[in-house]
């Protein structure tokens, strides 16, 4: 990204539900900031049980095969339905790949877009969800936003909540966050403390100057979470201060494929009701 616009933009299509979440929003991102938008569709290959052999196997293999096929075309299809009918630049691309593969594939494409939109994994579905937004977040360079899956409106930027503990991660997701800040009509910088800090001490004052350097209106907020843990903290103040839009770093590492998420952000990541931008 460069300075406060965002030029093109990358979803990946929820191909697994009964509404394309992420293509929704991401239409409302691309709308707002007249970018370029591509939709990106998976069409899994087939899970089969361990217990199916044989010609019974190669059966279940080809109608499931069809299935998702067919699903992913219809999810395009919408998609490109919707973001003409938006007046969009936008074109959309239907994926051959399993989850693994889907996983690393999206995170490769997400590198030459400025950002790129997800869908939050449902409880009780297959993990694709949740691959794919480690991998983007991991190994993609870019910042992403994840969409909660009961979210129902746009984007909307009257209320946006920067979470700050000062590590780079969260230095990196603000930086990212630019292009949204700049368009926000309150901007709060949040920090969580484990315990009450002195009168004359302010965690997070000098990030608040940052921001208001680039004519931001920022209003700066400490909690003590003394038995909630971060996750429920955020969730809670955000709900509270009738947040629409929540800034973070996403942590962890990814060892030989198999990605170690932290805390913070695998709660966030399961518990989220608000769309988060995440940089890592």
């Amino acid at each position: 990204m460069t300075g406060t616009t965002i030029r093109d933009v990358v979803v990946n299509l929820t191909v697994d539900g009964s509404r394309d979440i992420a293509g929704e929003y991401a239409i409302s991102v691309a709308r707002a900031f007249e970018a370029h938008l591509s939709g990106i569709g998976f069409a899994h290959q087939p899970v089969i049980p361990g217990s199916i052999f044989g010609s019974a196997a190669v059966r279940v293999i080809e109608t499931q095969r069809a299935e998702n096929e067919k699903v992913a075309q219809t999810a395009v299809s919408k998609f490109d339905e919707t973001a003409r009918a938006a007046g969009l630049s936008a074109e959309s691309h239907l994926l051959r790949a399993n989850l693994a593969t889907a996983a690393d594939m999206f995170a490769r494409l997400a590198r030459q877009f400025d950002i790129s939109v997800l869908a939050q994994a449902e409880p009780n579905k297959l993990p694709g969800r949740d691959l794919v937004i480690e991998a983007a977040l991991f190994d993609s360079g870019r910042p992403i936003v994840i969409v909660p899956y009961i979210q129902r409106e746009g984007l909307k930027l009257e209320h946006v909540t920067v979470c700050w503990d000062g590590s780079r991660n969260a230095a990196r997701a603000a930086a990212d966050a630019m292009p949204f800040l700049a368009r926000a009509k309150k901007v709060e910088v949040l920090i969580v403390a484990g315990e009450p800090g002195k009168a004359d001490e302010i965690a997070g004052a000098d990030v608040a100057h940052h921001l208001a350097r680039h004519g931001l209106q920022v209003d700066l907020k400490q909690i003590v979470a003394r038995e909630l843990d971060v996750t429920n903290a955020i969730l809670s103040h955000c709900a509270d201060a009738g947040t629409d839009f929540v800034v973070m770093g996403g942590y962890g590492h990814s060892r030989l494929r198999e990605f170690i998420l932290g805390g913070a952000t695998r709660g966030m990541l399961a518990t989220m009701t608000t769309p988060t931008l995440m940089s890592h």
